[in-house]
């Protein structure tokens, strides 16, 4: 990902430039290479690759996968995704369940849906900060029975007992797992340590392409082997 990145990326090949390297390598400096999401965000239109593709980021991308690991999925269910308007769609969900983005601060058009899965006895799965969450449940008739997934942040994470790992720029990056260990998606996102905080990379992702990122402006941490699920995990200071 990375030589690809260089080799066809405007953002990518430009800082390679002009720091004068002519091979993909690892960078120096205190962050090693490492970008941080507000210059990526600022950079937004040269992170298409030359042959073109969308510049604009999914703060949901990731989530569809990581629920499974999340909440269990047995049956028919709904994912709502505390979000503001004009996020994409949730996407890549389990087989049978349904996703819906709901506005966590006003009466959304999607409340509906949701009281009528709870009311139909389907299970309901609600993503977001908890401030949000508390806001939801509280709306939703029945909302004692949805299931509840906080979002955390990388310098906020905690011992669950449930949880995933967002940023609003590369979206959902990983999923506190039973172990109580926080692990990556590892099959889509690579993570390494910098001198500048961990920087993370989506694999998957062509368009915009986001390689060795600085989540949350430089978060001190490492990556670890999990001894139960032989998976990689994070670690940080606050987590």
């Amino acid at each position: 990902m990375v030589r690809s990145a260089f080799a066809t990326v405007p953002f990518y090949r430009e800082r390679w430039a002009l720091g004068g390297r002519t091979e993909p390598r690892l960078g120096s400096g205190s962050a090693e290479g490492a970008v941080s999401t507000e210059d990526l965000v600022r950079a937004a239109v040269d992170l298409a690759p030359l042959a073109g593709g969308p510049t604009g980021f999914d703060p949901v991308r990731g989530l569809g996968g990581l629920l499974p690991l999340a909440r269990p999925t047995a049956g028919d269910g709904l994912l709502v995704a505390l979000e503001h308007p004009g996020a994409r769609p949730v996407w890549d969900l389990p087989r049978g369940w349904r996703g819906c983005l709901v506005d966590a601060e006003v009466d959304d058009p999607a409340l509906p849906e949701v009281g009528a899965a709870l009311g139909a006895g389907r299970p309901v799965v609600a993503v977001g900060p908890d401030k949000a969450l508390d806001g939801f449940t509280d709306r939703v008739p029945g909302g004692d029975r949805v299931h509840r997934v906080p979002r955390r942040t990388l310098d906020r994470l905690d011992s669950g007992p449930y949880g995933v790992l967002h940023d609003p720029v590369l979206g959902y990056l990983g999923v506190l797992r039973d172990c109580g260990l926080w692990h990556l998606d590892w099959t889509r996102v690579y993570a390494r340590r910098t001198r500048a905080g961990l920087a993370f990379t989506l694999l998957r992702q062509r368009s915009p392409r986001l390689v060795d990122a600085l989540v949350g402006g430089g978060v001190p941490g490492r990556v670890e082997w999990c001894p139960r699920h032989a998976t990689p995990v994070v670690r940080t200071v606050a987590g």
